[in-house]
């Protein structure tokens, strides 16, 4: 069964292709870059073209500026919050790798 406005969205298509809309669009001439078909591949590339990342991964990233941060410091009060805050994202990252 078609779609109740499929009509209405072919006619769009076909004026939006006689002004040219359609024309110079980037990899145009080129073959579509292999995809990975299932479900995750799907919701992964629609992540990785939207700029996310999986918590792990920014996570990871926190912790790396934190442990900079703390072969920085020299005050022993500031360090041992550092060290605290490192501790605890150590587990929410170990958490979120798991899944």
């Amino acid at each position: 069964m078609d779609h109740p406005l499929i009509d209405l969205i072919s006619a769009k298509i076909r004026a939006a292709e006689a002004k040219g809309a359609f024309d110079n669009l980037p990899g145009a001439g080129k073959p579509l870059p292999p995809r990975d078909p299932s479900v995750d591949g799907v919701l992964n590339r629609i992540l990785q073209e939207n700029g996310a990342e999986p918590a792990f991964v920014s996570l990871s990233k926190e912790l790396a500026r934190l442990r900079a941060e703390l072969l920085e410091t020299a005050d022993r009060t500031e360090r041992k919050r550092l060290m605290t805050d490192i501790s605890l994202l150590e587990a929410k990252r170990d958490l979120a790798r798991k899944g």
